[in-house]
This record gives C-alpha cells, structure tokens and sequence, in this order.
C-alpha cells in the first residue's frame, strides 16, 4: 500500500538512511495542495497557490541536490533564495447570506390526523396532525407546519425492561388502563401506544376479544390518540387488530402494523371499515415501502391520508446509520415527487435499549473507559437515537 509522505519528509528520509547519491531510480507519485481558501480565483487565492507551488518547487530541489545533480549550476541563486511568507488579509472575502431554495423540493409530505374528538364521532380530547413539510426536518427556509409528537409504550403485561426504565413504572405494570394514565398524567406522552403482546401463542396465547376490551380500557382511561400493536404473531396480529379496530371504531387510531409478512389486506379492511390509520411497516428497505405503499393504495383502497410509514428504527450505533440513510432516502424522494413514498414516518425509537451499550452496567472489557451510570446512560441512548432520527424525517 502506498504511504502518504511530505516533499520535505523524502529528504529527512534519505538522510537517516545514510543515501549518498542514487542512479538508475525513479522516484513517481501524486502531489497535493491543501489551501483553506474561499470560492474564485481571486488576486489573494492565487498568491497562496503561487506560495505552495513555490513550497514544492524548494522541496523538490533540495531533494535534486541530496541525489547529486547540479540543480546550482542550472538555477544560480534560484535555488537558494527563500520564499516570502503569506501577507495576512486586512479583512475577511465579502459575503452575503441568503436564504436558500430547494427547487426541486415541489411534493409536500401528506398530512395525517390521528385521534377524533366529540365533533369528529369520537372521544379524543384533541388531535394530532403529522406530515405537511416541504422540506427536511428543522430547515429555517421551510418551517415544519407541525411538530414531532411523543407516543410512550404501554403493554398489557409486564415484561421484561432495563432498570432504568421499569423503576418509573412498578406501580402500574399489572395495569394497562393505569400504566396509560401514568405516561400521560405524569410524563407528558402526547400518544400512548397499547402493545396486546399477551395474544403471542407462545406467551398467553390472549383471545382478540380480551386483547379488545385492554384497549377499550385503555381508551376509557386516556383522552389522547391511541397506537394499537399486536404481538408481531403474522397468524395471530390480523384476527386481534380487527377486533381492536372494532371496539374503537371512531377513534381514528393508528394500526400497528400492516407488512408484506402479515396479512395486510385484512389489516387495511379494518381500517378502511372502522376508520382507522394503517401503519405501514417495512424493514430498512426502501423499494419494500414503495411496494407495500403501493399496495395499500391501489389493492386495498387505503387513502393517502390514511396510511402513516415506519421504516424500522434500529439501536444506535452500526444500525442507526441504515436507519438514517434509508429515512432521508424515503423523505427526499417524496419531497422530489415520489408518491408512493411521500408520507409521514413513525419511528420505534425504544428500539435503542436493544444496544447492550444502553444498559450494562459497564464495558465487558477492563481496559475500556468508564461507560457512566445506566440510569443515564439508557435514556440518553433512546434520546439520542429519536432525535438523530427526526432530523431524516
């Protein structure tokens, strides 16, 4: 592999290694200019591009010299004299700030509303809208009509969780109707998402009608929008999230979720017939999501104001990079005018406790640094993780 060396090193080199002259030897390689210049050629930049061309050319004759031609004879004093210093600037290149434009930026993100108050045939004491940028995320020339919103995990029964998260909800855990309110009452959630793992075979096995009355409660006990998400069974989730649409028809609810590996069309049914949202789940894949979207539209007669993306969240480290660049991926193609991908995205930013860094108690290795507490630690990897993400959409 090639090393990468100054013009002023290859002599130094030389001379350590006690080279008198060479014959017969080539010497071949690339030179680089590095300059901290503005934009145009301008009187100042080409004085620093003589400079350094100047630098080299001195550089390149002491090394002729140390190999034996008689570069004196050929430049005379040329050789020897010294190349002036860089006259410092009076002042600073002119510029002026102007706002910018994305032309191409003509396709706004679908607006969504999650939640039905009294007036909409629902109970939701308000509602939330996502969607309706023009651009990306927190861009100062295209404010976002409408904010990011917060929806807080509630299951409908205890699981296992770091400690750092289950100390703030011991009190509640056999609870789904109460483990609701707390998340509203006491941190703020702007929605609640009710997980009905329970209804997994391989766990309790719960009827959809039990699964149905959890949410029922958990309806009663919270005036906010509601996310409702099965146990990730593909047999089981399709029968359970359609008795859940049932009991809260009207409620405008978001799905959680329809996949190509679930039964989609009868996920979309029940919304369409109980007037819900469909979150459409795909795994980091971006032509997975034009499909699955696609389909929702034009197979399963889903409105465009009906359908919400989430394109899996991964823990940060290795795995946010691909969540990131698969998220902005999906926002510029919408924003540029790709329909079938120009929705409002959900992320699963819990998912970042799956990283063993967000809740050892330390590095499993001695000679590593000090990690910090846990009870810190955790969230701010969750933290983090949400908020990298909600600048890519």
């Amino acid at each position: 592999m090639a090393k990468k060396i100054k013009l002023s090193e290859l002599g130094s080199l030389f001379n350590d290694m006690d080279v008198e002259s060479l014959e017969g030897v080539t010497i071949e390689g690339d030179i680089e200019l590095e300059m901290d210049a503005g934009g145009g050629l301008d009187p100042q930049l080409a004085y620093m591009l003589g400079n350094e061309t100047a630098q080299i050319a001195r550089h390149l004759i002491n090394i002729s010299r140390l190999l034996g031609y008689p570069v004196d004879q050929m430049f005379g004093s040329m050789a020897q004299a010294t190349v002036p210093g860089v006259t410092r600037p009076g002042q600073l290149l002119p510029s002026k700030f102007e706002v910018g434009r994305i032309e191409e930026w003509k396709n706004p993100i679908q607006e969504v509303t999650l939640g039905a108050t009294s007036s909409d045939g629902g109970t939701r004491k308000s509602t939330i809208t996502l969607g309706g940028e023009n651009a990306l995320p927190y861009y100062f020339d295209s404010p976002m009509p409408h904010r990011n919103h917060i929806t807080m995990d509630v299951f409908d029964m205890p699981i296992g969780m770091a400690k750092a998260v289950r100390v703030n909800y011991e009190d509640v855990l056999e609870s789904p109707a109460e483990w609701a309110k707390k998340a509203v009452n006491d941190f703020g959630a702007d929605m609640v998402t009710i997980h009905l793992i329970s209804t997994d075979p391989g766990i309790k096995d719960t009827s959809p009608r039990e699964a149905a009355e959890t949410v029922a409660d958990v309806l009663q006990a919270v005036d906010v929008p509601i996310v409702i998400g099965g146990s990730g069974n593909p047999e089981k989730d399709p029968e359970v999230l359609e008795k859940a649409a049932e009991v809260a028809e009207g409620e405008r609810v978001l799905l959680a979720s329809a996949s190509l590996n679930l039964d989609y069309e009868r996920i979309a049914k029940a919304a369409n017939d109980y007037g819900h949202v469909v979150l459409s789940w795909t795994q980091l894949e971006i032509n997975a999501q034009k499909e699955l979207n696609r389909k929702l539209m034009k197979q399963c007669n889903v409105k465009r104001e009906d359908i919400v993306m989430d394109p899996t969240t991964a823990a940060l480290g290795y795995g946010l990079d691909y969540a990131y660049t698969n998220m902005e991926r999906i926002r510029l193609a919408g924003l540029i005018g790709d329909e079938e991908l120009s929705f409002p995205m959900s992320s699963g930013t819990t998912n970042a406790w799956g990283a063993r860094e967000a809740w050892m108690v330390g590095s499993p290795l001695k000679e590593d640094s000090d990690w910090g507490p846990r009870e810190y630690r955790g969230p701010i990897w969750e933290i983090v993780t949400g908020l990298t993400l909600s600048l890519a959409g």
